[in-house]
């Protein structure tokens, strides 16, 4: 399915009208920056029309190392957040830093890419199960065509960490532990936006 059908599809659910609103969202206990927090609401209401289901979405702050629990899952109405381990992509890191030194959109980066993200189906792949992504942005418009998912990974966890300080790295998918995937896929299921870019 290409990511306009993928969109447009999402797009005919029916959706409750949406009245973007931090106003409640203790960005300090949350440990959402609030700049991101700012640009991931405005994604949220720039694709509105593309994304069906505005109750929960998952903000990925990439300017924060990767031992950071960075993957925020967010509850828009009462802000409580669910902040969770997640690589980035090697070609993102290519010294393995840690950090995201740039994003890149192109075939065989194997980077991150930076944008809103909308979610799609469950499928079994070869990282075992694993949630479609359609990039809703100019600069992760080829998510779909280079297989960037949400899936989970043994590199990924404490014990990662413990043993090197930092995770692994993906080839641009949002990977996450094995023991936090099926908590990813219930709340982001299909018509949630993810948002990923730098503070």
């Amino acid at each position: 399915m290409a990511a306009a059908g993928a969109a447009a599809g999402f797009a005919a659910m029916p959706a409750r009208a949406f009245v973007p609103s931090f106003a409640g969202l203790p960005s300090a206990a949350s440990g959402l920056k609030p700049a991101l927090l700012g640009r991931a609401l405005g994604a949220l209401q720039r694709h509105a029309g593309s994304v069906a289901n505005h109750g929960t979405i998952g903000i990925v702050d990439f300017s924060a190392h990767s031992s950071s629990p960075r993957f925020h899952l967010v509850d828009v109405e009462s802000g409580r957040t669910t902040s969770l381990l997640v690589a980035h992509g090697r070609g993102s890191d290519p010294d393995r830093t840690g950090f995201v030194q740039h994003f890149s959109n192109a075939d065989g980066s194997n980077a991150s890419s930076m944008g809103a993200y909308l979610t799609g189906d469950i499928y079994d792949g070869k990282h075992g199960r694993s949630r479609r992504l359609f990039g809703l942005d100019s600069s992760n418009s080829n998510v779909e065509r280079r297989s960037i998912v949400v899936h989970s990974a043994w590199y990924v966890g404490p014990e990662v960490l413990r043993a090197n300080g930092q995770l692994g790295r993906s080839e641009g998918c949002f990977a996450v532990s094995p023991s936090d995937l099926a908590l990813v896929l219930d709340r982001l299921g299909p018509g949630h936006m993810i948002y990923a870019d730098k503070a």
